[in-house]
């Protein structure tokens, strides 16, 4: 994953699903500052989609992603998420802003697991609001 100028996903990522990285490369820059531990995407999540398609052969993608969104919440600290939007002019709820960090983390991990052969769509992005 690289977040230098020109790089705008991180490492596995195809905008496919998340249309803009942005939101996640501010959190990074601040929690780095702050000494705190970046969010990123694990092999278990990758695991987890894997399992998910064994048992089913299709699967409803916004479920999926919900399901992604809420195990991510514990690795993004709210703070960081609202300092993170507030750097790019949008205020937000604390949880608000944590909550649409864990969409972008599990976004970016549907978009891993596409892009490595684990799951296959066309057509659908997060609803940008």
């Amino acid at each position: 994953m690289c977040t230098e100028k020109g790089i705008d996903k991180p490492l596995f990522a195809d905008k496919s699903i998340v249309g803009s990285y942005e939101p996640l490369f501010e959190y990074w820059r601040i929690a780095e500052k702050r000494g705190l531990e970046k969010p990123v995407i694990k092999s278990e999540d990758i695991e987890y989609v894997r399992k998910v398609l064994e048992l089913k052969n299709r699967v409803n993608l916004l479920e999926l992603l919900k399901a992604l969104s809420f195990s991510m919440l514990e690795r993004v600290n709210e703070e960081v998420a609202q300092e993170a939007y507030k750097q790019l002019g949008i205020n937000l709820e604390k949880e608000e802003a944590r909550e649409k960090i864990a969409k972008i983390l599990a976004g970016w991990v549907l978009e891993a697991c596409k892009t490595l052969g684990i799951i296959s769509f066309k057509g659908w992005r997060l609803p940008t609001d």
